[in-house]
């Protein structure tokens, strides 16, 4: 199995079905692997993924617990389910999707997905918080940029909701705010 150079994370909420297809469409298939933390629905993460193949040069598949890592793949968590990043044996990268308490109000939490990304990679993994309601992701992608990753914010102008976004940029989470048009360019000079 190839070393992963890096790990992209993403989290969003409301707003966040459009905000994804944008950048996910406007990626190559070589690019490091897409961990993703979308709220939705129960039964809507593995249609959204279905939708997502079909739009991109990526494969996007809903995830399941053990799932490895490859190039050019998108792990969406499913509903229902927090999704953390496991080292499973010093260098293979698989993902963890259980049950668990809700997390900032929310399960899947981006935060809780975040925080891991931030334990196993450091500062070879790019964190990414777009539209949405409420304050998830904003403490994990604050310790994705302590640990130094680069970490991307989609701005006021283009969110559908300034929430998450907003309070990951309140507590100095984010390096980099940008329009959502801007956003695939800056992650893929990043990975």
């Amino acid at each position: 199995m190839e070393i992963l150079s890096k790990i992209i994370a993403i989290g969003a909420s409301t707003g966040g079905v459009d905000a994804l297809e944008e950048i996910l469409s406007g990626f190559p298939a070589s690019m490091p692997p897409i961990l993703v933390v979308l709220h939705m629905q129960a039964g809507m993460t593995r249609v959204f993924a279905n939708h997502l193949n079909g739009v991109t040069k990526l494969s996007v598949k809903e995830a399941k617990d053990g799932d490895y890592l490859e190039r050019g793949q998108v792990l969406l968590a499913p509903s229902g389910k927090h999704m953390r990043l496991i080292n499973k044996n010093g260098r293979t990268l698989i993902v963890e999707c259980k049950i668990g308490p809700k997390v900032e109000h929310c399960i899947p939490s981006a935060t809780v997905l975040f925080d891991s990304v931030a334990d196993i990679c450091g500062s070879n993994a790019v964190g990414v918080i777009l539209t949405g309601i409420g304050a998830d992701g904003a403490k994990g992608l604050l310790k994705m940029r302590q640990k130094g990753a680069p970490t991307i914010g989609q701005n006021e102008d283009t969110c559908v909701v300034y929430g998450m976004p907003k309070m990951a940029k309140t507590m100095n989470a984010v390096q980099y705010e940008l329009p959502l048009g801007q956003i695939a360019k800056n992650i893929m000079s990043f990975a």
